[in-house]
C-alpha cells in the first residue's frame, strides 16, 4: 500500500499552488474546475519533472511518488466544531513533510524561506523519532516540515 495523495482545502488556490511550485519544485497539472459546485483543484507532483498528475488530475492517475491536491470551494468551514470531527470539511491539515537530501539542505532552505518572509515555526533540530527537521508555515498557515 501507499498514500495516493494528501489534500488541503485552500482559501486562495492560486497563491498556495504558486508557493509549492516556487519553494518545493512541485509540478502542477492543469487546473480542474467543476463550475456547478464551484470546486477547483490542482494536483501537484513531487519527485521529478513532468510527474504531476494526468491532465484531468483524477485519482490514481499521477506518475509522481507523492502528490498534493489543493482544493477550493465555497462553503468550507474555518474550523471543525467540537464533536463533528470528520463530518465537516474544513481548511488545512496537520502537516506535510518534504524530504530533502541532507541536514545542510534543511538548514539552507529554512534560511532561504525566512529571508523571503516565510514564517519559521520551528528551527532545524534533531527529533526524538530520528528526523532532522525544521517547520515553516505556508501562506495559509499549514505546517510544512522540511526533513532529512
Amino acid at each position: 500500500m501507499m498514500i495516493a495523495h494528501v489534500a488541503i482545502w485552500a482559501r486562495d488556490l492560486e497563491s498556495l499552488k504558486d508557493f509549492y511550485v516556487r519553494w518545493f519544485g512541485a509540478t502542477p497539472n492543469a487546473r480542474y474546475e467543476n463550475r456547478i459546485r464551484g470546486f477547483r483543484s490542482y494536483f501537484l507532483g513531487f519527485g521529478g519533472a513532468g510527474e504531476a498528475a494526468s491532465s484531468a488530475g483524477g485519482p490514481g492517475e499521477g506518475l509522481a511518488t507523492v502528490r498534493l491536491e489543493l482544493m477550493e470551494m465555497p462553503g468550507i468551514a474555518e474550523s471543525v466544531p467540537a464533536g463533528q470531527g470528520g463530518d465537516v470539511q474544513h481548511f488545512g491539515l496537520a502537516h506535510i513533510a518534504v524530504k530533502v537530501a541532507s541536514r545542510e539542505e534543511v538548514v539552507h532552505l529554512t534560511e532561504e524561506l525566512r529571508r523571503a518572509g516565510i514564517r519559521v515555526a520551528s528551527e532545524p533540530r534533531q527529533t526524538g523519532d530520528g528526523y532532522f527537521e525544521s517547520c515553516i508555515l505556508d501562506p495559509e498557515g499549514n505546517r510544512v516540515e522540511i526533513t532529512a
